[in-house]
């Protein structure tokens, strides 16, 4: 083995579980994020503006803010996280606390790009389906989404680009504990901590290339979308 000054289960660990950790959050954002987007997009939806409120709430609200909420509410003695915690279910400290947070903090750079593109498809097209007897799910489903699967794909990279640089909500509920619940972008925070600058520095080169492949990926939707 190469002597870079860490060994390289200090890399494999971070990694693999932030992986684990944005593929459940890629199917979250998939069965919750774009029903969401669908639901949004209904100009005569009652309250709109507070639900926008609530889902648009991470990209302004610090993270770390967020992340002490959710522990307030999924906490062993918090609102929820009581009477979850009588069934034996556990989001804190636990790897199914950096999923919540990862969702949370990408769900907007999911909805709202994708909210935009669904309230931008034609409406005459959506008039034609219905009037042929489409329902609204099958019209969603096999004719709005197949048309704005671009904007679909591009929402979903940025949104899963963002879970996997989620630090404050995840130092809340996953309590960034060594082996455990340490993401690559913790496990950064502590090389750095640590003195382990050789280790920062390899990791934070495999977040530059995941981020430049999301890049090139966006480019090349757009120039696709340019030549239609």
């Amino acid at each position: 083995m190469l002597n870079m000054g860490f060994e390289m289960v200090q890399v494999w660990h971070p990694l693999v579980l932030s992986l684990k950790t944005i593929s459940v959050v890629a199917l979250l954002l998939v069965f919750i994020g774009i029903p969401l987007s669908y639901y949004l997009s209904n100009e005569q939806l009652k309250y709109k503006w507070l639900i926008e409120t609530f889902v648009t709430l991470p990209l302004i609200f610090p993270p770390i803010a967020i992340g002490f909420l959710l522990l307030l509410l999924l906490g062993k003695y918090g609102w929820i996280g009581s009477y979850l915690n009588t069934l034996g279910i556990r989001f804190i400290f636990e790897f199914k606390g950096l999923v919540i947070a990862g969702f949370v903090a990408a769900l907007p750079l999911m909805v709202k790009p994708l909210q935009s593109a669904i309230e931008l498809f034609p409406k005459a097209i959506k008039e034609a389906a219905y009037m042929s007897g489409k329902s609204r799910f099958h019209t969603f489903v096999f004719i709005i989404l197949p048309c704005i699967k671009k904007s679909l794909f591009a929402a979903l990279l940025i949104a899963e680009a963002r879970a996997l640089g989620e630090v404050g909500i995840t130092l809340m509920l996953g309590g960034n504990i060594v082996g455990k619940t340490d993401t690559i972008s913790l496990a950064i925070y502590n090389a750095v901590f640590d003195g382990e600058y050789a280790l920062s520095l390899f990791l934070c080169a495999i977040l530059i290339v995941v981020s430049l492949a999301v890049f090139i990926a966006l480019h090349f939707f757009q120039k696709e979308e340019q030549l239609l």
